[in-house]
């Protein structure tokens, strides 16, 4: 039994957001029974129609509201009325920045039962961890326009790297590869380009050199971005974590997902992991508005977000047990992770994962 006690903002977001949040607080509530968890969740209206009504996307004292819950739960963020961009800026990468969320952490796992696009390959191979940097690089919005809507217009984006970055972020994948102890041995691949950005990846390069002095019992390992891509598909059985910076994490990232079985599968969490920093975790597969309200989608990843909260606060093994029961799930039970297609609808998943772990 456990004495934690979890307060959690909860935004269910747009399309089916809200329906595979309903799945991951059923698991929560579930789990938290079964351990001895208290939690308490505050629901927030924040996306696409709050937006459409009041043109406020985070209103003002939102995110020092956040900033006092132990983690916050978001569905899914994107709405077919919004332009693109809008939201994700406005919502997950000012929340991101604000709360300095600066780990961004995907595990990339293959689930027994779940196809791969990968010939041969199957879950003893495809089980390693991204770590990107979540507040730096071309996200940080640094840039401009020159003679705009001009035939001699000029558009700048300039890349921030500062050695606090690099290294707290570096710090935390040597941490989290000694935590995770993989029995093949404790790798940690730096990801990076560093042949052709000389500037920027050059701090990362000279950063992860000195921080690995300090992990001797840690094999620090190096891919220029174009080989990891390479390799992830053809033997991602080599990977153990993956430390990258920002951009290159976002691209890889979805890279895999799709080796993992897909969206439907895949969630994250971007980490404050100081003390009294709040983390925020999700679903990676979007909002899915076509299928709104016909409980056909796929709330796996959902749940596999909450089990990723559970572990990030100090429940690892409320966590560990939601993640074992997603996995008899797709083992035993579903027929597809793909909408419409799993022989169960929404909510029966959730009921299916409550019931391989109670």
């Amino acid at each position: 039994m456990s004495d934690q006690k979890l307060n959690i903002a909860v935004i269910g977001g747009d399309g089916t957001g809200p329906e595979v949040t309903d799945e991951a607080l059923k698991v929560l509530a579930a789990i938290a029974a079964k351990e001895g968890i208290e939690f308490q969740t505050t629901p927030y209206d924040f996306g696409g129609e709050r937006y459409l009504k009041t043109g406020d996307i985070l209103p003002d004292g939102a995110v020092d509201e956040l900033q006092s819950y132990d983690a916050i739960y978001l569905g899914a963020v994107g709405h077919p009325d919004v332009a693109p961009g809008v939201l994700e800026k406005g919502l997950l990468l000012e929340l991101r920045f604000q709360l300095d969320q600066y780990i961004n952490l995907r595990p990339v796992k293959l689930y027994p039962g779940v196809e791969t696009p990968l010939a041969g390959k199957g879950p003893e191979d495809i089980d390693f961890v991204v770590v990107r940097e979540n507040t730096e690089d071309l996200y940080a919005g640094i840039g401009g326009f020159l003679k705009k809507h001009t035939a001699d217009e000029v558009a700048t984006q300039t890349a921030i790297y500062s050695r606090k970055g690099c290294e707290r972020c570096l710090r935390w994948a040597f941490e989290y590869t000694r935590k995770r102890n993989n029995p093949k041995g404790k790798r940690l691949t730096l990801v990076a380009k560093t042949n052709v950005l000389t500037y920027g990846h050059d701090l990362w390069w000279r950063t992860y050199q000195d921080v690995a002095r300090d992990y001797p019992d840690v094999e620090a390992d190096y891919n220029h971005v174009d080989a990891c891509c390479m390799w992830m598909v053809k033997n991602p059985e080599y990977y153990d974590v993956i430390v990258t910076t920002n951009m290159f994490g976002d691209i890889i990232t979805d890279l895999g997902a799709m080796i993992q079985g897909g969206m439907g599968v895949a969630a994250g969490g971007n980490l404050n992991p100081d003390e009294g920093g709040c983390s925020m975790f999700e679903p990676m597969g979007g909002s899915a508005p076509k299928y709104t309200g016909q409980g056909v989608i796929n709330p796996i990843a959902a749940i596999g977000a909450m089990a990723m909260l559970l572990e990030q606060t100090g429940c690892e093994q409320a966590g560990a047990q939601v993640l074992d029961a997603i996995q008899v799930v797709t083992g035993e039970k579903m027929k597809s992770q793909s909408a419409g297609k799993m022989g169960y609808s929404t909510s029966e998943v959730g009921d299916l994962v409550i019931e391989a772990f109670s």
